[in-house]
Order: structure tokens, then sequence, then C-alpha cells
């Protein structure tokens, strides 16, 4: 990949790929596309199903139970389309709300693709169905958290009693959709709860909590999605530098 600022395309090249941006400047530089039309989410969902394919493929037996985390936003929303499209592959998907509101369209679309959704989300009856799963998708929060990223009941609990369920050996697989649920998007903070990714898949640009403590410890590996924000961010500083502090997490480009 060339070593210049960013691809005509809307490429992010190895120059800026490990440079951290706010939630703040990711947004805006989403603000002309979504008035435009372009099918962001759609682009974000592809994304997220394919790294969660190469995920499953790399665990022993190659199971597909999938456990949907789906908060109220946009992140929630990420995770059930890329559900449906997994659901589509042969997976199965148990979707978990979490949030005051579920993404209508997501929701629909999970559901008419095979996922079942249960009411009862008490932390002992998640933390089971967590037991019997391959992969948990971590979709609660995102950059659009409130200014403290602190999950609130019940996905303070559901989390809580997650977090010994996936550190167990033959633990499910965890995968966090933009950002761990519970982490500052812009600072790295994680003021409570925050059910530790083996693989993060941020979109657009790496967020800068992704490589900053203790964010970067929570999210795995990192994972890049391009949506096509690359002439957006174009001569915006980011927040951390191209490489970030030293013990940054490592950045791979998703599809």
């Amino acid at each position: 990949m060339p070593d210049g600022a960013f691809e005509h395309d809307g490429r992010m090249t190895s120059r800026s790929l490990l440079a951290g941006y706010s939630a703040a400047q990711v947004r805006e530089a989403e603000r002309p596309l979504l008035e435009q039309g372009v099918p962001l989410m759609a682009r974000a969902a592809a994304g997220l199903a394919s790294v969660v394919r190469e995920v499953l493929a790399g665990r022993p037996g190659g199971g597909g139970r999938l456990l949907v985390l789906a908060g109220s936003g946009s992140n929630g929303g990420d995770a059930l389309f890329a559900a449906a499209t997994l659901l589509a592959d042969g997976c199965t998907a148990v979707v978990v709300p979490l949030g005051s509101r579920i993404h209508d369209a997501a929701l629909a679309a999970a559901l008419a693709a095979g996922a079942t959704r249960i009411e009862d989300v008490a932390a002992d009856k998640v933390a089971r169905l967590a037991a019997g799963s391959d992969l948990i998708l971590d979709g609660v929060l995102g950059t659009g958290a409130a200014s403290s990223p602190a999950l609130r009941t019940p996905a303070k609990e559901v989390v809580q009693a997650l977090i010994p369920v996936a550190a167990a050996e033959d633990g499910p697989a965890v995968v966090a959709v933009d950002l761990p649920s519970g982490v500052g998007a812009d600072d790295g903070s994680a003021p409570g709860p925050v059910l530790p990714a083996d693989t993060t898949v941020t979109f657009g640009a790496v967020k800068a909590g992704l490589l900053l403590p203790p964010g970067r410890d929570l999210a795995g590996r990192v994972r890049l999605v391009d949506i096509g924000l690359g002439p957006r961010l174009r001569g915006v500083r980011p927040i951390v530098p191209s490489g970030g502090p030293p013990g940054s997490a490592q950045v791979a480009v998703g599809s």
C-alpha cells in the first residue's frame, strides 16, 4: 500500500491506519455520506460479517452459534444486520436486546433470517446462553455513547456475568462492534465492566480509545473495515498520531 495520506477512492493507507480519531471526527466524516444516502451501515455490517466468519472458521469445530448483544444505536444495527448475513450462511443467532430501544429494520432482518429474540435478559440466563455459544457479538455501545461510556442496567449486569464465561478455556469468542462496549471512544477509559474482545471490528477509522489504555488492552486484535471515509478525513488531524503510544493495539485492514 502506498505511504501517502489517503487513496483517491477513500481507502486509508498504511500511514493513517494506526492513527486514532475521535468519535466527533468520525461522525463528521460520516454525516455528508449519510445525507447522500450512502449505505454506511450495510458496508459496516458486511465487513463485520466477513471478520466473524474468519473468527468462527478458526475455532475448533467451526461452530456457528451466535449470541448477539444489541444496544439502541447503530452498533446494535450493525450487529443485527451482520447476524442476518451470517444466518444465511447457516449460523444460528439469539438476540439479547440491551438498550432502551432497538434498530427496527436490523432486528426485522435478523428475525426474518431465523434469529430468535429473548425478552428475559436476566444476567444469569444470558450467561447460560453464552456458555452454549461459539461467539458473542458485542453491539451494545459504540461511539454514540453518552459522556460516560459506562454501561447501564441491564447491560452492565449482563456484561459482568459474561466476563468469566468468555474467559473460560472453552468459552465463546468475543467480537466487539466498533468498540468494546463500555470503552471510551476518545480516551480508552473503562469506568465500568467491559467484556474483553478477542477481535474488535472498527469502521471507517480507528477510534483513539482503541489505541490508549485500558481500551487497547480490552480490544484484542483490531480490524479496520473501510467504509469510504478516507476523503472526508483528509486533512483532519487525528487525536492519536499514527502508530499510537507504545503498546498500542495491532491494527489490520478488514474487508
